[in-house]
């Protein structure tokens, strides 16, 4: 099977975690990941408010350059840039007008005609949960998770088109193939108010601690994310959120892919679990998932 990938800017460097446990779960998957040539940044950054010309252009950029890899399907694994790229193709696809203005502005052909695909959808669509399971060698058995898709994955339904906008299950489904005991709960969609994180700290910290003091209620060992900037703010804000309780609650927040490659049987350092702020190691090691 083979898929161009578009890795996004953060992958290639704060969240590179994320990148590194994509890549190896896709190897295992026998998933040859094409990457992308010169690609650029998606354009969701804060051009998308600023220049909404400049934000769809560079987000066609790298349409333009995915179809002259001549394959239908991409991967992309950050909500923002697949938001934006499936934005920006049905936006050009519907105005005939906007559509030449972009070619021009590109100088590149555009057909508008590929399929964009999150982590998530891949994962279950494209590659489906037989394989998953099937490649699981070491079942995440008596691992207590909470699945959490955060504001921008799944919303909103008239672009992503892909799962339950308020409670989505296609998370819950990957890690109950892979054998972890899913923990349900209602804040699957809520904000944890990362793209505040410099303007409003006070109600980011409010938003974050309330998903982390709810998983600790359910009796979660992680929590599991498909966003970089989810589980950055999950995982960082935890020192501030609980110092209040003179405690310490440490709740390790895990990529979806970190999680599959374990159960793949791959090493805790080829996956980049060593670089998180709340170590995950101990957890995993407690319940016998280390190769």
């Amino acid at each position: 099977m083979k898929v161009s990938y578009y890795p996004g800017c953060s992958l290639e460097v704060s969240a590179k975690p994320y990148n590194i446990s994509f890549r190896q779960v896709c190897s295992s998957l026998d998933v040859e990941l094409v990457d992308v040539p010169d690609w650029l940044c998606c354009g969701s950054s804060a051009v998308l408010k600023m220049n909404h010309l400049l934000s769809l252009s560079l987000a066609a950029k790298n349409l333009s350059l995915i179809e002259k890899q001549d394959i239908e399907e991409v991967v992309v694994p950050c909500p923002f840039c697949f938001r934006r790229l499936l934005s920006a193709q049905q936006e050009i696809g519907q105005d005939q007008k906007i559509r030449e203005v972009i070619r021009e502005t590109i100088e590149a052909p555009l057909e508008g005609n590929l399929t964009i695909r999150n982590l998530l959808a891949f994962f279950q669509t494209t590659v489906g949960l037989e394989l998953i399971k099937a490649k699981t060698t070491k079942p995440l058995k008596g691992l207590k998770v909470i699945p959490y898709y955060g504001c921008y994955m799944v919303k909103p339904a008239q672009v992503t088109h892909f799962d339950d906008p308020e409670n989505p299950t296609s998370m819950d489904a990957i890690l109950t193939a892979l054998g972890a005991e899913v923990l349900d709960w209602d804040f699957k969609t809520e904000c944890c108010g990362a793209s505040l994180s410099l303007s409003k700290t006070e109600k980011v910290l409010e938003l974050s601690g309330r998903l982390l003091k709810e998983a600790l209620w359910k009796g979660a060992d992680a929590i599991v994310v498909a966003c970089q900037l989810c589980q950055s703010n999950l995982d960082m804000r935890q020192g501030e959120i609980f110092t209040a309780e003179k405690k310490k609650h440490p709740l390790p927040v895990l990529y979806i892919t970190q999680l599959m490659g374990l159960a793949f049987g791959l090493s805790a350092k080829d996956l980049g679990i060593n670089h998180h702020i709340v170590d995950p190691l101990p957890i995993i090691k407690e319940r016998g998932l280390l190769s």
